[in-house]
């Protein structure tokens, strides 16, 4: 009984830590939206940190991951438009690669790309100041961390998921003309056609929308989790793991509802 007792009380505190550190995420999420947002948090300082976000985010892994994502592409795109000719539906094989690719698999992958990179990053450099006390000097010295260190890495980060997803995007867009109609252009119409049946107005609110939200998540968990270090050197590489955990099941969540949401 004893033991039982253990358990429980245990499994308890160890849900009502995690509650509570969702509940922090979900309230610097809120914090940090509110403050990109407001003109006044923006200065030369701030900006200097978006630019740099980006830069580290998307820019540095620009060449690498569009050389990835096209591979990927081509692969699918092929294997959706060989499946489609074999069981004669050729006519849908455009349809339903640019389905796959750019409303699902490109806005997660990519996402997903950036938090192996990025996340982890930002999870680390917070973890280690926590550890050393460098936030709670700056809060001491009067320095809004949220406005100055946090919010601009969360605008690089959105700023560059969607520009990743983008870039990739229109690359898949090519690669699936280039695999249903060949080197041509007087097919053109009748790929605009059906992409404007793919991608209507609220499709591609949607993806925007899921491609900033992919994007402040990967930034947001991070940063909450660094912050929620104990202040010990050996806690710093646990503390990323546990921001991954919490990063990719919050990716995944995300991935279903938005499923959920258009198919269902």
């Amino acid at each position: 009984m004893a033991l039982l007792t253990n358990f429980l009380t245990r499994r308890g505190a160890a849900l009502l830590a995690t509650g509570r550190i969702w509940r922090d995420t979900l309230r610097f999420a809120g914090a940090a939206t509110i403050t990109a947002f407001t003109p006044s948090a923006y200065n030369s300082a701030t900006r200097t940190v978006v630019m740099k976000q980006i830069y580290f985010t998307a820019w540095q892994i620009l060449p690498g991951f569009t050389l990835f994502a096209a591979l990927l592409s081509y692969v699918l795109i092929q294997i959706v438009v060989t499946t489609a000719a074999r069981y004669g539906l050729s006519e849908y094989a455009l349809e339903v690669s640019m389905r796959l690719l750019v409303l699902e698999l490109l806005p997660l992958i990519t996402a997903l790309f950036v938090a192996l990179r990025s996340g982890s990053a930002i999870n680390t450099e917070v973890a280690l100041m926590r550890i050393h006390g460098e936030i709670e000097a700056l809060e001491d010295a009067g320095v809004d961390t949220l406005r100055l260190e946090f919010m601009p890495r969360v605008i690089g980060g959105m700023i560059s998921v969607l520009a990743l997803t983008a870039a990739c995007s229109v690359l898949a867009l090519v690669l699936a003309y280039l695999a249903v109609y060949g080197p041509q252009t007087w097919s053109f119409p009748d790929f605009t056609r059906v992409m404007g049946k793919v991608f209507p107005a609220p499709i591609l609110l949607g993806l925007l929308l899921k491609s900033l939200i992919f994007g402040l998540a990967v930034t947001v968990i991070p940063v909450t989790e660094g912050q929620a270090t104990p202040r010990k050197l050996f806690m710093a590489p646990i503390s990323v793991l546990r921001g991954m955990v919490r990063l990719f099941f919050a990716l995944m969540l995300i991935e279903v509802a938005s499923l959920a949401i258009k198919y269902i």
